[in-house]
């Protein structure tokens, strides 16, 4: 599949199709946390937001070979960056949500067009283009698959 094409076309479909009082597989968040998590996943690529990378080399490079590789985020992964408990929810319904991450998808892409510029990734490195979109591909795998709702190839 090709990822740009999906972050860009797919992605928001396929999480329109979840139904708000599905039960997640794994995970505290529900549907409308995890639709507002993926919008700060993409305004950290986009260098929106931006965390400071507190890990040494050797494991950033080891998580890089992780991300780069076809294996899937296992569930319940931990982010350092995020409380214990999801954030509470900014958008009073799910439509507004998903119009926010469509947003901060289109202000991705606006801002990655050259292949060779790069933005600092808490966990991951210094990545470019294509390397944030492997990254933003495999997270969105992730949580689709965290309420079950993997596109049927």
């Amino acid at each position: 599949m090709n990822k740009e094409n999906f972050l860009k076309n797919v992605f928001v479909k396929q999480l329109q199709q979840i139904r708000l009082d599905t039960q997640a597989v794994f995970g505290k968040m529900n549907v409308g946390q995890m639709i507002e998590h993926m919008s700060y996943a993409f305004q950290i690529a986009s260098g929106k937001i931006v965390y400071e990378n507190k890990q040494s080399e050797e494991l950033t490079a080891k998580m890089y070979r992780f991300m780069m590789s076809d294996k899937p985020f296992k569930d319940n992964t931990p982010n350092p960056n995020l409380a214990d408990e999801p954030l509470a929810v900014r958008f009073a319904n799910i439509q507004d949500a998903l119009d926010d991450l469509q947003e901060e998808i289109n202000v991705f892409f606006q801002v990655f067009i050259e292949p060779d510029m790069r933005v600092e990734n808490p966990f991951f490195g210094n990545l470019n283009r294509e390397e944030q979109i492997q990254l933003l591909y495999k997270h969105a795998l992730h949580h689709l698959r965290q309420f079950d709702a993997l596109p049927r190839s």
